[in-house]
């Protein structure tokens, strides 16, 4: 069934990209997250207002149109500017490195909003206590309140994945071969679209089965550590 004249490995093995996007993004959107969670309760309101602009953008842009800018649109700007300053440059934006950043940028500001309720969620009577005993913020905050936010957490940053591993697909149209792309190289060759979207379908859905068993791993196990 799913012979598409040689292309099944080729798809198979785009998967490894995928991944690779997907877990480099996470990590990036994690600390954006955990900075935008910060800026939301800062005491300054221009930074809370950089935070709130942040995620407003985020919401209301498509995720597609925020990848287009940031691959096809920042570097012609930039060109444009060095051009009218009388200088010639050429910026060329590697497809992993910007489909990284897009969707660590777009997924950040949905961690932005689960950390804020998971600081919120840790009783403000520690942070006193902390502070009475002489910890500094820094400290204080990496003793102390991250590691029960990343408890608190854990359930909605699961949700975060689930949602930017499929999101990945989008980075097809930058020309990076990961599993939508080469399904579409495979479809066009064999005239099979059928079979090799369906062969995509499958392996992104293995790749969320398999992650809805970890996050069920971690959330056992952080529970009998909250325990003791």
């Amino acid at each position: 069934m799913f012979e598409l004249g040689g292309y099944t490995p080729i798809i198979i093995a785009a998967m490894k990209n995928t991944l690779l996007v997907g877990l480099a993004a996470m990590i990036l959107a994690i600390v954006f997250g955990l900075l935008g969670a910060w800026a939301k309760v800062a005491s300054q309101a221009w930074v809370r207002g950089l935070a709130n602009t942040y995620t407003t953008v985020v919401r209301g842009v498509p995720e597609l149109i925020l990848l287009l800018l940031f691959y096809y649109g920042f570097p012609q700007l930039v060109q444009d500017f060095a051009e009218s300053m009388g200088y010639e440059v050429l910026i060329d934006i590697d497809p992993f490195l910007a489909g990284t950043i897009t969707i660590g940028f777009i997924y950040g500001a949905f961690c932005t909003e689960v950390f804020r309720g998971a600081f919120a969620s840790i009783p403000t009577g520690q942070a006193e206590a902390a502070n009475a005993l002489g910890m500094s913020n820094f400290l204080m905050f990496r003793r102390i309140l991250l590691p029960q936010a990343m408890y608190f957490a854990l359930p909605g940053l699961g949700n975060v994945w689930m949602v930017l591993i499929k999101a990945t697909a989008l980075i097809s149209i930058i020309q990076l071969d990961e599993i939508m792309r080469m399904a579409k190289i495979a479809a066009n060759a064999t005239r099979e679209p059928f079979t090799a979207y369906f062969l995509a379908s499958l392996l992104f859905l293995g790749i969320t089965a398999v992650s809805m068993v970890g996050q069920h791993f971690l959330e056992k196990r952080v529970a009998k550590a909250g325990q003791h």
